[in-house]
């Protein structure tokens, strides 16, 4: 394999920075940071650009710092451990301008400073592992490409990672686990497994456990079925299967970024899309005159009814966006919050059509931002501004919240 000097330039999206090389090749590096002199060995390679794996660090950039884990540089959960806080903040920063501007069109969109999370480290309130073998579980390793079972999680809330050390589980048929702690330090275990049919299962420590089926609907197997997360001061109870945000304090400021752009001042319709187990829903209600949320997940669409008890003005319909939003009436302001896949052409047709005056668009991948992004446009939306905020440090992932205004 070939090996090569490179002078390390730039970020890319997915964790890895970026050299060139001869040729005008683009080569791809995990575990370096641009400003660095590094010796490189080149993997792969096609036409225009490789992947290439660190063989040494020649020059090291004053941002290096030791990395906490050692699992990391084999274990795929992380891809940031080893820069300085302040370094992966502007590294994201670049991101989210340069997918915007190469896959969006967005050349000089305003985007904003990455607000820091408070807990650069120990913040994940769910852990989602996989089996890897004798009954232990782990993290999929894109270096040794098997799952590898793991002895520390710093990102994770350490009670999470003293449970995985309790747990023992050689289910047949498992294919992934899932722990979360709640705000009131109540840890659940939430099992996916082949078999639709609940295994036997006995816990002799103060868990629960539930079942996630296929269509992510869960049923309880031992003690309660939901966890309880506090965002904002206000409580969400969340079933095993509805997302929950992985950093409480960063979902925080997502809540109060969505309120800052939506500008509410009392008399507005607001459609709140995606809207899971009611986190946004229940804040733009507080502000607005009405809210209509729109959520497919039938547990979610049960928790946001349990969570938003205490409101009268929020209605919610079961289904998904493309078919509830073309019968729903019109509203000012639009808040969408779509999974990392983003939107469908049929969605955003549906957006399109309605024609809020206002959209707020939450994304937690900015490469699917900045496609539909220039879909929205396309329907007559000018992007005015862009919010990043580090739900997950130490990763490569990076939460948006952006405004958009129908023009015209």
């Amino acid at each position: 394999m070939e090996t090569i000097t490179l002078d390390v330039t730039e970020m890319a999206h997915g964790g890895s920075a970026i050299g060139r090389a001869n040729r005008g090749r683009t080569v791809f590096v995990p575990l370096t940071i641009p400003g660095e002199k590094v010796r490189v060995q080149i993997v792969s390679e096609k036409n225009k650009y490789a992947q290439a794996q660190l063989v040494q660090v020649l020059q090291p950039s004053p941002e290096r710092v030791e990395p906490r884990c050692q699992h990391f540089s084999v274990c795929g959960g992380c891809h940031f451990q080893h820069m300085a806080y302040a370094a992966q903040l502007t590294a994201k920063e670049n991101v989210v301008r340069d997918q915007l501007a190469r896959l969006g069109g967005f050349k000089s969109a305003n985007v904003q400073p990455v607000m820091p999370n408070p807990e650069p480290y120990g913040y994940r309130v769910e852990m989602v592992l996989s089996p890897a073998g004798n009954g232990r579980l782990g993290y999929w390793s894109p270096v040794n490409r098997e799952v590898i079972a793991i002895e520390e999680c710093p990102i994770a809330r350490p009670e999470l990672v003293a449970l995985l050390q309790d747990v023992e589980l050689d289910l047949p048929g498992l294919r992934k686990l899932s722990l979360r702690i709640g705000d009131d330090e109540a840890l659940l275990a939430a099992i996916e497994v082949d078999d639709v049919e609940p295994p036997e299962l006995e816990a002799d420590f103060p868990v629960s456990v539930a079942i996630v089926l296929p269509d992510k609907t869960a049923a309880s197997l031992v003690g309660d079925l939901y966890s309880v997360q506090r965002v904002n001061g206000r409580d969400f109870r969340v079933s095993p299967g509805v997302e929950m945000a992985v950093s409480p304090a960063a979902m925080q400021m997502v809540v109060q970024t969505v309120l800052r752009y939506a500008a509410l001042t009392g008399p507005e319709t607001v459609i709140d899309l995606f809207s899971g187990a009611g986190t946004l829903t229940a804040f733009l209600a507080e502000q607005a005159q009405e809210v209509v949320a729109v959520e497919r997940n039938p547990d979610a669409v049960a928790d946001l009814a349990v969570n938003l008890d205490d409101l009268d003005n929020v209605a919610v319909y079961e289904g998904e966006v493309e078919a509830v939003l073309p019968a729903l009436p019109s509203a000012a302001v639009m808040v969408v919050h779509p999974p990392g896949s983003g939107l469908s052409r049929q969605a955003i047709s549906a957006i399109g059509r309605a024609a809020p005056g206002r959209l707020i668009y939450v994304s937690s991948d900015v490469a699917t931002l900045a496609r539909d992004g220039r879909s929205l446009q396309q329907n007559g939306y000018q992007l005015v501004e862009v919010q990043p905020i580090d739900m997950q440090p130490q990763t490569f992932h990076i939460e948006t919240v952006s405004l958009w205004v129908k023009e015209g």
